[in-house]
């Protein structure tokens, strides 16, 4: 049986991380404290040292918004040109492949 996923605000997070940097404890210390996973607390750090540094932060899942339909549809029309050019290839190194024996 899995539990549910919690979900927890920005500014929960912010103090979390801030907690960590201003403090001599460790990710696991306050993970334990205010009853998060070491692994969560640790990707809320990385983030925020990403933002710090001025480095490409990665939005999380829950965070993101909707696709527009017309880019989900462009992604799906290169997906299968992917897929085409996957299977051509096979075929020609195939092809390939029995000419050389």
């Amino acid at each position: 049986m899995t539990t549910p996923r919690r979900k927890y605000d920005a500014a929960f997070r912010e103090e979390a991380v801030r907690l960590v940097l201003s403090t001599d404890r460790s990710v696991k210390q306050v993970a334990e404290e205010i009853g998060v996973k070491e692994s969560t607390l640790g990707n809320w750090l990385a983030r925020a040292r990403a933002r710090s540094a001025g480095g490409p932060v990665p939005v999380p899942v829950q965070d993101r918004g909707p696709v527009p339909w017309d880019e989900h549809a462009k992604a799906l029309a290169e997906n299968e040109r992917l897929k085409a050019e996957v299977e051509f290839l096979g075929k020609v190194s195939a092809f390939f492949a029995a000419k050389q024996k």
